[in-house]
């Protein structure tokens, strides 16, 4: 048996995850005990206090384990933490060292989405590729420099460290764990009850980019506003860079400081948001949608739309068409 331990941060934290972990491993141990074998899961909540106030007092959630106290803990999870980011890490510092001696004394640790920030305040993913919601990424890279974020990615696990991206892509992360402690005939079972896709590998088409504008460099930012109100046209390097006369290697050194993106990956980036969203929207056809994004060539189109959305134009359109009838 597993001691799950899903632990309680101050602050506003996602519901869903707790409430969503608990029916998930509550239904996993009823699937292992009709095969006769005992519960594969023991679940508790882990708290500094064993009463905490949520979504304005609409809600109370009660840690039956504090972390003052002495108990056992296989997998640690912390769930998404909503809100200031910066402020959510401050409210939950003194927990740093728990975390860190849970995963020295064997526990491996899982964050969920958000809870990335508070697992890599404690330097156990320095070094490490993880995951967490696309949305945060640029804020993820600035506070944590030395964890390897690998944005698209729906899980990572290393070392026994496990991160989840954004939102409901936990359930994901739970199932690579349900295979891995339990069977994969269980973990088939439990993605069939709660209706879970089991070969959703990337979050990638989930991803609405939108270009890292919290520095101060200006001629960087002036760029970045005429890709984004120029993308139709044909946009070179050297054509930005004079723009805003700078030499082409200083020109792409500050870009790349400044938005962690390199100016081709930011052109291509805007062209494809532009695309998914007349993709969408249904009205044009895939050629009409290349060529108002500045392509020509159909071949160069696809594989750029493919490698940043991890889908082809037509798939991405057939997916999200507003046309869908259910």
């Amino acid at each position: 048996m597993k001691y799950v331990s899903v632990l309680i941060p101050e602050g506003d934290i996602s519901l869903s995850n707790v409430e969503g972990l608990h029916h998930i491993f509550a239904e996993t141990n009823k699937a292992v005990m009709k095969e006769g074998k005992p519960p594969a899961f023991f679940f508790q909540l882990v708290g500094k206090r064993s009463n905490n106030q949520l979504k304005e007092n609409f809600f109370s959630i009660h840690p039956s384990r504090l972390i003052t106290e002495d108990f056992k803990t296989d997998l640690l999870i912390i769930p998404a933490l909503h809100g200031d980011v910066l402020g959510n890490m401050e409210h939950n510092k003194d927990l740093i060292p728990w975390i860190i001696s849970q995963y020295r004394n064997g526990a491996e640790v899982i964050s969920l989405c958000t809870g990335a920030f508070l697992l890599a305040s404690t330097g156990l993913l320095d070094g490490k590729k993880c995951t967490t919601h696309w949305a945060h990424a640029d804020d993820f890279r600035r506070l944590f420099p030395d964890a390897e974020l690998v944005k698209d990615e729906i899980m990572t696990n290393e070392k026994g460290i496990y991160t989840s991206g954004a939102a409901y892509s936990y359930l994901n992360l739970i199932l690579y764990l349900i295979n891995k402690y339990t069977s994969h005939q269980v973990m088939v079972f439990i993605a069939k009850v709660f209706a879970i896709d089991v070969d959703r590998q990337k979050q990638s088409h989930f991803i609405i980019f939108e270009g890292y504008k919290n520095h101060k460099d200006e001629s960087v930012l002036q760029v970045q506003e005429f890709i984004e109100t120029n993308y139709q046209q044909k946009l070179t390097v050297d054509q930005l860079a004079g723009m805003v006369n700078l030499g082409r290697r200083n020109f792409e050194r500050r870009f790349k400081v400044a938005t962690a993106t390199s100016v081709v990956e930011y052109i291509q980036m805007v062209k494809v948001e532009a695309a998914k969203k007349l993709l969408e929207s249904g009205v044009r056809n895939i050629n009409e949608v290349m060529y108002d994004t500045g392509y020509n060539d159909t071949k160069s189109f696809r594989d750029v739309f493919k490698r940043i959305t991890g889908m082809s134009p037509l798939g991405y359109r057939n997916h999200f068409n507003r046309e869908m009838v259910y």
